[in-house]
């Protein structure tokens, strides 16, 4: 069947104008990439002509369609680079837009940004991202779980970049356990930086995305920028800073503790990690999972939850996450019902020979 006409929609015909040539280009991609993820995506059938595009599907997804290449022409006028992964967004963006506003000339929604200088205004892509950015913004300390490649460390240190250069707090302090070398860093060769460097490289690139390389390392070299591993973390009282904890699932339930309670006055404290990537020995119980347990509901904390669903990487590792997600609850669903089944029903106690003896006797017994 002709994807216009698909579950039985009429076929509408939604035509775009831009007035840059070049950034119409950069909107539509390398050999028009981003126009055909959004035929993809979206079902429909985009034809571009210069600095025209021809979009044909049903009404519904031709408009939304519509508005995704209107969002992206105007983060490219504002000098925004148009990724895939920006493409995605902007198709999040789009879907919040419809659900709140049915109709398209209703109003209109908009996920939450921050703004670093480097990047300029950076939106979250979606629904969940931008439930992030709201806890970031409104509290003290936010926990944050969910698999890899969702954007939590990432949105996490641009958040911290962003408080820094509005002058919200003075100093940056990223930590990360280093479960692989035992916590015992002290026998690593090389001065701190280069004890912790190969463990907290993810925080690294996330710095120089929203940072100038050249201002990453003055800004280490000044102490504006702390990489501080847990194990160092004892005894200090952290004032007017921004604090990371990144993979803290793999924090001790003591660890977290003695983390937490480093919170000085002003400062703010964020907290990532997956659940589903534990590297602690057997026994460990992970900090994260408790800390989660135990601070829900207190005031000044929040919570920030991220799926499968909520990937942002590259679309083949959406899937892939979702894939390795779905065979894990079966697998768990497999366990319990094992388990269940393993459960003897319940029987009548087992008469010893002995009463079984004394109850025929005695009513053998003659009265």
């Amino acid at each position: 069947m002709d994807a216009l006409a698909r579950d039985g929609l009429p076929a509408t015909e939604v035509l775009l104008s831009f007035d840059d040539n070049r950034l119409a280009s950069l909107v539509f991609g390398h050999y028009d990439q981003n126009l055909a993820h959004i035929e993809r995506r979206l079902g429909v059938v985009i034809s571009p002509n210069g600095n025209h595009v021809t979009i044909k599907g049903p009404r519904e997804t031709a408009e939304q369609a519509g508005r995704v290449l209107k969002t992206l022409y105007t983060r490219a006028k504002a000098g925004a680079p148009v990724t895939l992964g920006e493409v995605d967004g902007a198709i999040e963006e789009s879907n919040v837009q419809r659900s709140l506003f049915p109709a398209a000339d209703t109003g209109k929604a908009s996920f939450d940004a921050i703004v670093t200088r480097k990047r300029g205004p950076v939106r979250a892509r979606n629904a969940a991202q931008d439930a992030y950015l709201r806890q970031l913004k409104r509290n003290e300390l936010v926990l944050a779980e969910g698999p890899a490649g969702t954007g939590k460390t990432w949105l996490a240190v641009g958040h911290a970049v962003s408080l820094i250069e509005q002058g919200v707090v003075e100093r940056m302090v990223l930590s990360r356990p280093a479960v692989e070398a035992g916590e015992r860093l002290g026998f690593l060769p090389g001065d701190m930086r280069e004890k912790v460097d190969p463990y907290l490289r993810p925080i690294y690139d996330a710095l120089n995305d929203f940072m100038e390389a050249r201002h990453v390392e003055r800004a280490l070299q000044t102490g504006m920028i702390e990489i501080a591993p847990l194990a160092f973390m004892r005894g200090r009282t952290l004032t007017n800073a921004v604090v990371l904890l990144d993979e803290a699932q793999n924090a001790t339930s003591v660890q977290m503790k003695m983390f937490l309670t480093r919170l000085g006055e002003g400062s703010r404290m964020i907290i990532t990690g997956d659940p589903t990537q534990i590297d602690l020995p057997p026994g460990q119980r992970s900090g994260l999972i408790e800390a989660v347990r135990l601070l829900s509901g207190v005031e000044g904390v929040g919570y920030a939850k991220f799926e499968e669903g909520d990937v942002v990487r590259h679309d083949l590792v959406r899937r892939i996450v979702m894939a390795y997600e779905s065979a894990s609850r079966r697998e768990r669903e497999e366990r319990e019902e094992r388990m269940r089944a393993a459960v003897p029903e319940p029987q009548a106690p087992i008469e010893s020979e002995t009463e079984g003896l004394k109850r025929t006797l005695s009513r053998e017994r003659p009265r």
